[in-house]
């Protein structure tokens, strides 16, 4: 049940009590006072029949002596007392008095049905104006409740948007100081503070790499030069590891910003996958991996499935790069066999190892923390990244059956026309 319904089912509830209240209050009083009115009134003809009857006149509507009266009236005559009483067993209201004289009984009574009548009108009176003024209370209610469930809506979305890295998104302030508006001052209080501090670890973050890029750059050529042997190999290694990561580093740093555009080409993306699975391989024999360290095992190490193959307008580049991230995150924190399957706009990585830690499920991939204790975190940064400036879906699960499951969803830039080449 959202706000807005629990709003007016709130006031309309409320409403609806005080109507029923106030109507029995209504009822009551009314009931009471018509009922002191009559009371009088007949003990005023009770009071003239007695004197008439003590001076030996007869009223026609004075019963002296009568066989059948209310029992209650009866007993209080009978007591000395003067007694009124109003019997609604018959089909018909009556309002009886009593008194006695001497040995005589004396009584007078009048029908109640002028005043039951009232009564009854005044309470179907009271349903209609309590059920109108309810039915107008709840409509009042959604109202009032739409309004501000439009307003809390506005936030939750403008909030959803600055979580998922708009910090541009801001909330129009309105005029007054209800809860609403402090919520909408504080949420935009919050998007500039943190896009303060992102710009700040932004700048920084690309100012470090920046000034490490040319001594970086002068130890590889320095490596190059350095005579063949296994310390030489080494340091090329470290070095070409240093420059790959000062590479990492400058494109989270231009990927936190607004001013990465895709470059849209149309693209089988079979071709694509297969380019960017060779690239890892490559990059593994290349470095000495065969071994089986870190999880890579030379080109056997991926199987590539082309389940149905399609036409993507994307940018070829950008897949080939978040899928290779994708297939090395597989080799260093998963397990073999390492699966990359195309079904139509969608590219699934799968491998056999223990899964995504919790942390990355429910938070996404986050710079410089990695669920494994090894490594910065930024190869899945970075595809998340590259996602996002393809406009592209990147979604990470565990199977059932064990083993990770990262997800490229591009089947917003499939092409009408399929490649029927299949494999």
């Amino acid at each position: 049940m959202g706000l807005r319904t629990k709003i007016g089912v709130a006031i309309t509830a409320t409403a609806a009590l005080v109507a029923v209240i106030m109507g029995l209050v209504v009822h009551h009083r009314t009931a009471r006072n018509q009922l002191d009115i009559a009371r009088e009134a007949i003990e005023s003809r009770l009071l003239t029949a007695v004197e008439d009857h003590a001076a030996g006149v007869h009223r026609p509507r004075t019963l002296i002596n009568p066989e059948h009266i209310p029992g209650p009236l009866r007993k209080a005559v009978d007591g000395g007392r003067r007694a009124t009483y109003l019997d609604r067993s018959g089909t018909v209201p009556m309002l009886w008095a009593g008194s006695r004289l001497g040995r005589d009984t004396i009584v007078v009574k009048h029908p109640y049905t002028r005043q039951a009548e009232n009564l009854r009108r005044l309470d179907e009176a009271l349903w209609w104006a309590g059920g109108l003024g309810t039915a107008f209370a709840g409509i009042v209610g959604v109202g009032l409740a739409t309004v501000a469930g439009r307003r809390l809506n506005a936030s939750a979305r403008t909030a959803e948007r600055i979580a998922d890295g708009d910090f541009s998104a801001r909330l129009k302030p309105r005029g007054g100081q209800d809860e609403i508006a402090r919520l909408i001052v504080a949420v935009n209080t919050m998007a500039d503070a943190l896009a303060d501090r992102l710009q700040a670890e932004r700048e920084v973050t690309s100012n470090i790499a920046h000034e490490l890029r040319t001594p970086v750059a002068g130890l590889v050529a320095a490596a190059a030069v350095l005579p063949p042997g296994r310390p030489a190999e080494m340091v090329r290694e470290r070095a070409e590891r240093v420059r790959a990561l000062m590479e990492d580093v400058l494109e989270v740093a231009r990927l936190d910003g607004s001013a990465e555009r895709a470059d849209t080409e149309v693209r089988a993306l079979g071709e694509l996958t297969r380019r960017a699975v060779r690239s890892v391989a490559d990059a593994n024999d290349g470095n000495g991996s065969k071994d089986g360290k870190d999880g890579k095992d030379g080109k056997g190490a991926v199987q590539v499935r082309v389940v149905r193959d399609c036409l993507v307008e994307t940018d070829g580049r950008r897949v080939e790069r978040i899928l290779a991230n994708l297939v090395t995150n597989a080799f260093r924190h998963g397990g073999a066999p390492v699966t990359v399957e195309v079904d139509g706009g969608t590219v699934r990585v799968r491998d056999g190892g223990p899964g995504f830690p919790a942390e990355l499920l429910v938070c996404g991939p986050q710079r410089f923390r990695t669920g494994s204790g090894s490594g910065l975190g930024l190869g899945l940064t970075i595809a998340a990244g590259q996602a996002r400036v393809l406009g592209a879906g990147l979604s990470f699960a565990n199977r059932d059956g064990g083993g990770a499951e990262a997800t490229l969803d591009l089947t917003a830039s499939v092409r009408d026309e399929e490649d029927p080449e299949a494999s």
